[in-house]
């Protein structure tokens, strides 16, 4: 059951309200050893729950479904270097700058500039940083200059490097893996392959779309099996992903820019699924987002608008009604037109809240999320309330606690879905 809200109440919703209490110790530090042996919370919007392993999903799929899987790449986004004196500065790529597209910027050779954070900024005031790695087996100096200051405290830097090598694989020597914060611990050699999912493909993301995680190329084999498609989408993960809601409302809560691409071959599928009134089943939240905005920028195009491909924060709630297929398809025409405008890369900051009107994922797979943070939002818009009008979430979690679930990114999963 879910309640309708309009957007000044929308935006009043009290962060507090999606808190609840998460032990340390049931943070799972490190993935089991098998990923479909994790535990999987079954749900939908009526209240249904049941407990299975995520091994099990196959036959839990509705076989006329199609499947959106993020294909992005985590990247060694974490670059320690050392000032002559020793001073120990940590640069952390959050995205792309010059070149501006990730493709490109990955096949740059000799120099680029990234937008970081920058640990232990105050010893880094001027001057160049000089780091020699081992490139496939040969030596290489990468050296980091400041170019100036960027938005949320962070900075642009200049990276260049001796040699023929591409930035694909300067970073990968270079870097270390990104794992969650929250974790508490360092990253470790195990992590280069644990925070991949299987299908990664796109190198760009600093975090990983941990939903994905628990799948297996046989599990992903039984699928197909099926008959069941998967269908990449690509949203390449920020670190604004860990941002917390600082705000009481969430209508003061600034939402973080994910840059992502989705194929014709993408767009067409769920276009068919709809028409067919079939079911359209999302792996992980970051997949989630990249589907829910694809309309609003179907209904730029209809509407002509100034900046077509980016989708904003609170549009959703703000927009005139309009049909969703009408939308998919002037972004469908657009993708398959040789001579189209389509950017390398859209973007999205779209905010998923209780009061958003779901238009194409009907079924999702995700993990456990942060007490009080957006990704709660979104499960809780999608699962809505019970009858007594409380958040169907809450009882779900209570039960995942209560059963031993392990939490956030290496833990457990949910498969939900709307009836």
């Amino acid at each position: 059951m879910n309640e309708t809200m309009n957007e000044t109440e929308i935006k009043a919703i009290h962060i507090a309200d999606f808190d609840y209490p998460l032990p340390d110790g049931r943070i799972a530090k490190h993935p089991l050893t098998d990923r479909a042996a994790c535990k999987l919370l079954v749900a939908d919007n009526r209240g249904n729950v049941n407990h299975v392993v995520f091994s099990e999903l196959p036959g839990l799929l509705s076989p006329d479904t199609i499947i959106c899987c993020n294909d992005t790449r985590v990247i060694n986004a974490r670059i320690e270097m050392h000032k002559p004196t020793g001073s120990r500065i940590e640069i952390f790529l959050l995205e792309p700058v010059e070149p501006h597209d990730y493709v490109l910027m990955f096949q740059e050779r000799q120099r680029c500039v990234w937008r970081c954070l920058v640990g232990n900024r105050k010893r880094w005031k001027e001057g160049e940083l000089v780091k020699e790695i081992d490139v496939n087996g040969s030596v290489c100096r990468l050296r980091a200059r400041i170019l100036g200051e960027a938005p949320g405290n962070s900075f642009d830097i200049a990276f260049e490097w001796d040699g023929a090598h591409n930035w694909a694989d300067i970073v990968e020597a270079a870097g270390r893996i990104p794992i969650p914060p929250y974790l508490h611990r360092e990253s470790e050699a195990s992590d280069t392959d644990d925070y991949q999912t299987v299908y990664a493909r796109m190198q760009g993301s600093v975090a990983a779309p941990t939903a994905g995680l628990h799948f297996t190329d046989e599990l992903m084999d039984q699928i197909r099996g099926r008959g069941i498609e998967f269908h990449p989408v690509t949203l390449h993960v920020g670190a604004g992903t860990f941002q917390p809601v600082k705000s009481e409302e969430i209508g003061e809560h600034p939402m973080h820019t994910e840059k992502f691409t989705v194929t014709p071959e993408t767009v067409g599928a769920i276009i068919r699924q709809l028409e067919a009134g079939h079911p359209v089943t999302a792996i992980g939240t970051t997949s989630v987002r990249t589907l829910e905005s694809l309309p609003y920028i179907g209904r730029h195009l209809l509407t002509g608008a100034d900046n077509p491909y980016s989708v904003s924060q609170w549009e959703a709630y703000e927009s005139e009604p309009f049909d969703t297929l009408p939308a998919l398809k002037a972004l469908y025409d657009r993708l398959v037109d040789p001579d189209s405008d389509v950017p390398a890369s859209m973007e999205t900051s779209i905010m998923i809240a209780p009061g958003f009107q779901w238009r194409i994922v009907s079924a999702m797979v995700t993990n456990f999320h942060q007490p009080q943070s957006t990704l709660l939002l979104l499960v809780s818009s999608f699962l809505g309330n019970d009858e007594n009008g409380t958040p169907l979430w809450r009882g779900y979690y209570d039960r995942a606690l209560e059963n031993g679930y392990r939490f956030l990114s290496y833990g457990d999963a949910c498969y939900f879905t709307r009836k």
